[in-house]
Order: structure tokens, then sequence, then C-alpha cells
């Protein structure tokens, strides 16, 4: 049994315990209190009142590329993967290991040419040089084109919304990008959209990659109920209390973030003139 079949299972029981609040009823509880106290037995849940959605086959789609920040998956991957029924396929041009940009390698869970033609979720990680290379790279875009045009939700975090907007899927949509490229977004036909988590009918971008989280937990509110999101919320202990608030560059002074942004530069030039390129051939 692999590590997420566990979390599955673990996801389960604790959402079962649940069933014994007041929104369930009082089954889970009468059950439990007419159980002998001698019983030993490991203790029951009566499932019969969970909600039939709470329980779906949803199809999701992670693109794995060299060289993509591992947290922009991760995050999202916590919640997908916490999806009862859900099948999560981390598809990759082979089942070679791919290492992130951070140094960590990501295990491949199927082939591009083996992903299921249709899918609920297509989701994209961003990175810097990984992603220019990613553009370049013909079957990784004719996967994201092909499966983005079929899906019933097209996703991404961080500069991932790059990729998507070269595969022709942001056209006229509104998003959101990591605060050095998402100036770049209307060379794809894109409408910048300076929020955290942008939904635009099924498109939905997140920017920079700590808000892939905040896109799992929408992801998660969409493809059951709130109640299930907040309960995963929960489990991961998602509240975030940094110890100073400088998430984004309004916090900081001219010459801090100029500073900072000069670290891009030559990633913000090659990436500006994609899109240039990108406007141009359209």
């Amino acid at each position: 049994m692999n590590d997420n079949m566990h979390r599955k299972d673990f996801i389960k029981t604790a959402i079962a315990a649940l069933a014994t609040v007041p929104l369930f009823g009082g089954a889970a509880r009468a059950q439990e209190a007419d159980r002998p106290k001698d019983d030993a037995s490991e203790p029951t849940h009566d499932m019969s009142q969970f909600p039939e959605n709470w329980t779906r086959p949803d199809v999701i789609i992670m693109i794995l590329y060299p060289g993509f920040t591992a947290l922009d998956l991760i995050g999202p991957q916590y919640f997908f993967g916490s999806l009862m029924g859900a099948k999560v396929h981390l598809a990759a041009k082979t089942l070679e290991p791919v290492l992130t940009d951070t140094g960590v390698s990501i295990m491949p869970t199927i082939k591009f040419q083996d992903c299921p033609k249709s899918c609920d979720v297509l989701f994209v990680p961003g990175a810097c040089q990984g992603m220019l290379d990613a553009i370049d790279d013909k079957e990784t875009m004719d996967l994201i084109r092909s499966r983005g045009e079929a899906a019933r939700y097209v996703t991404s975090v961080c500069t991932g919304s790059i990729i998507l907007g070269a595969a022709g899927l942001l056209e006229g949509y509104k998003a959101t990008s990591h605060w050095v490229t998402r100036p770049m977004l209307h060379h794809f036909g894109a409408v910048e959209t300076d929020e955290r988590v942008v939904i635009d009918r099924n498109r939905i971008t997140a920017a920079g990659v700590s808000a892939g989280l905040d896109l799992g937990l929408h992801l998660t509110l969409k493809l059951r109920d709130e109640f299930y999101a907040r309960t995963m919320q929960l489990l991961a202990e998602y509240a975030p209390a940094p110890p100073f608030d400088y998430g984004t560059p309004d916090r900081f002074k001219k010459e801090e973030l100029d500073m900072i942004r000069g670290m891009f530069g030559g990633f913000v030039k090659k990436t500006d003139a994609l899109g240039q390129k990108h406007a141009k051939e359209k």
C-alpha cells in the first residue's frame, strides 16, 4: 500500500469521525452508544449518511517537467491526493524521476502517451528556466494543449500560467502568475489580475509558489463541498502565521524591490521575448 492510500484511509477515517456532529444527525452517535461496554473491537462508523458526492472518480493530471518548482506541485497535490475516489496522475515524458529546481526529485506515475484523453483537472506548475524549456518542448506542450482543451478545470500555480498561455489556453481569460511574470500575461491574450487565486470560468490560476495551497483548497471546494474543504484545511492545519508580512511586492521599498527584481533580469527578458513572439504569431 502506498503513502497516498495511507493518507486517503486516514482522511476517510477522520471525516467519518465527524459524522458524530449534528450536521450528520445522530445515527453514528447512537451506534457508538449501543455498543456493549466490553466490546474491545475497533470503533466503526456509519458511512451511510455521508453525502454521495464525497467520493467521486475524478481524474487529475499534474504535469511534471525538468526544473519545475517542487512546492508549486506538492501544495495542490496534498489536497488532490486526499480527494476520496480521485485518481491523481503525475505525468511526465518518461517514468524516470524528475528533478525539480530545488533539487528534490519527484517520481512520475504515468507517461504523457498513456494519459487519459480527458480529465477533471489539468494542473501545470511553474519554474524559471525549466518553464522556458518546457515551452520549447513540443511533446510537453502538445499534451498540455490537448488535455487542457478537454479538461473540466485548467489550473496552474506561479509561472505555470505562462505555460498555459503559450499553449493557447488563456486567451480571453483573467489570470495571475508569479509577481515577476504577471505583467507578461497580456502577450498570451490573458487579462492580468493581481489576486492570489483567479477563477474565470473553468480557468483557475494561482500566484507564486505557496499560493498552490490556496488553489488546492479552491479545487477541493469545487470538486466536493465546503465542509469537505474546511475539513481538509483543518487536517492540513493550514493556518498561516508567518513571522512577518512580506509576501507581496507592495510590502517592499522600491529600492529593495528593484534589487530583488534584478535577480530575475535575464529570465524576465527571455520570458518577455517569448511572449512578444507568441503575440506576433497569433
